[in-house]
């Protein structure tokens, strides 16, 4: 089975611009591949959709290649994302690759066949692949500033796990805000924001922003990632930082 090109890597020489629509009434999130958001409706490519769900004691972002089937149970849902009570830590969860293990015939397993079918990622299995974790923890900074973020990735092309952590802000003595170089993509301050670098111990180059993500209108929000982030990757990163906080407010 070959995988959905939304998960794959993104470039190595470039970004990829994309933004999110948010639709607070529906609780629901549109990715779109767009370098502008005066573009979104004309000209913008929609790549995913996501639907959050609130299900004691979890919250849930169900991830879809199709705008209008968001469930677990359609053939578009290709992940989820699922965050402790608190939302502090978070599960990415890859429905596709459980697909494709479950229907591996293997000469080891060669039963397998028979039993073999679509994992929901609502049910803990094997087979129900766990892509990756985002932490959140209380910013030394200060509540106002950007909440400090881990994240660790496990289905990159590198050897080693990708782990990437948020860049610290610098404060603006005149206008009294942390601030972070969005190079003009995002234009609102919120505490949502943020900029991802890899980790200093897994790599040499530490400057390269792999996920960038902003506000830029009231439900509208940058997201610009590039290798070895994929699309899905990316945007379920994204959904984490919507979710309010509590444990991280100071």
């Amino acid at each position: 089975m070959v995988r959905d090109p939304l998960n794959q890597p993104g470039p190595k020489d470039g970004t990829i611009q994309c933004f999110i629509q948010r639709d607070k009434r529906k609780s629901t999130y549109y990715l779109f591949s767009c370098p502008t958001p005066a573009l979104l409706v004309e000209k913008g490519k929609l790549l995913l959709s996501a639907k959050r769900t609130q299900t004691i004691p979890f919250t849930e972002y169900v991830i879809s290649s199709n705008a209008e089937k968001i469930s677990q149970s359609s053939k578009t849902c290709i992940g989820k994302l699922r965050s402790n009570f608190v939302g502090t830590k978070y599960t990415i969860y890859d429905t596709q690759l459980a697909w494709t293990r479950a229907n591996i015939l293997t000469p080891e397993h060669p039963s397998q066949m028979l039993y073999s079918k679509k994992v929901s990622p609502n049910v803990q299995t094997e087979e129900s692949y766990k892509l990756g974790h985002i932490t959140y923890n209380l910013n030394a900074l200060g509540p106002r500033a950007p909440r400090k973020m881990h994240c660790t990735i496990h289905s990159t092309p590198e050897s080693k796990p990708l782990v990437l952590e948020n860049k610290q802000p610098c404060w603006h003595e005149k206008l009294h805000i942390w601030c972070l170089d969005f190079k003009g993509r995002v234009t609102v301050k919120s505490v949502k924001n943020f900029q991802l670098f890899v980790e200093r111990d897994c790599h040499s180059d530490h400057n390269e922003v792999i996920l960038q993500f902003g506000k830029v209108g009231e439900d509208v929000f940058t997201m610009d990632y590039r290798y070895p982030l994929s699309a899905f990757e990316a945007f379920a990163i994204c959904l984490s930082s919507f979710d309010t906080k509590v444990a991280c407010q100071g």
